[in-house]
């Protein structure tokens, strides 16, 4: 009787994932169907499309459109990458190093976590702009490298590697940095991939950075360059909806790519001891 109680459980959770998944999936399918209509309509909206055309696809990259989908990939690597490396080790050394001030440090990096973007903005862009990198791509990437929520991620996650093998790795003659490469780095793979489709959406999403530090039509962001489109053509929903898809068709890559070490990395750092 309990095994056919908990049959019914699952068959009723099922379908009520499914529900919920459909309802949050189907704002992208209208979206991507709409970039492909020759003349979608919002109000009221084609739920199926009745012709198919890359018009608006070909329309869009006679913008800037490349260039802008080219700077948000380029961004978005290059602070997915920064992230991992700084954070990473950042993490290892907080979590399994002892040396004076180092709750204080991870204190301070926790106090950070809650201060929000705008406090600094305005120091950072007179930063930027007196190392002469304003205006730059590097004025989007640079600031994201020491993000605290990185840090405290990877520190999480180093806490639960094994004393035990860190001596092993010394006792057999392996440096600091054979240690953290061929020891640690393995290990927290799936910390990795969490901390990848953190950084890649947090920076490619990060819309209110990029408006300030970017200036030029070239230096666009993809989400500036759709927000810019709608703002000149407001009537063209083929043509908006066919830039929303492709600013979020790298999203879907990166998480599809690291969806297994995400689901791994979740239940691992739920985990300690």
């Amino acid at each position: 009787m309990e095994i056919k109680k908990n049959s019914v459980y699952s068959v009723i959770s099922l379908i009520f994932l499914v529900l919920i998944a459909l309802l949050f999936l189907f704002p992208f399918y209208w979206i991507v169907t709409g970039s492909f209509k020759p003349n979608p309509n919002a109000i009221p909206p084609d739920w199926i499309p009745k012709a198919l055309s890359l018009k608006h696809y070909v329309k869009l990259f006679k913008q800037p459109a490349g260039i802008w989908f080219f700077n948000s990939v380029w961004m978005s690597l290059s602070s997915m990458a920064l992230v991992l490396i700084t954070s990473s080790m950042a993490g290892y050394v907080l979590a399994k190093k002892r040396f004076s001030g180092r709750k204080i440090i991870f204190s301070l990096l926790v106090c950070a976590m809650a201060l929000p973007k705008q406090v600094v903005l305005v120091p950072l862009v007179r930063i930027m702009n007196t190392i002469g990198l304003y205006n730059g791509l590097l004025a989007v990437i640079l600031p994201s490298v020491g993000w605290p929520f990185g840090v405290f991620l990877m520190k999480q996650f180093s806490e639960t590697l094994p004393t035990e093998l860190l001596e092993a790795a010394r006792i057999d003659g392996a440096g600091e940095a054979r240690t953290f490469l061929n020891v640690v780095c393995p290990i927290i793979k799936p910390a990795f991939g969490a901390l990848a489709i953190f950084t890649f959406i947090s920076t490619w999403n990060d819309y209110f950075l990029q408006l300030v530090m970017l200036a030029s039509r070239n230096k666009l962001s993809i989400a500036l360059g759709i927000a810019t489109l709608q703002a000149e053509m407001a009537t063209d929903f083929g043509l908006i909806m066919a830039g929303a898809t492709l600013g979020a068709l790298p999203i879907v890559i990166i998480f599809i790519a690291f969806q297994k070490y995400f689901t791994n990395g979740i239940t691992m750092g739920a985990v300690k001891g």
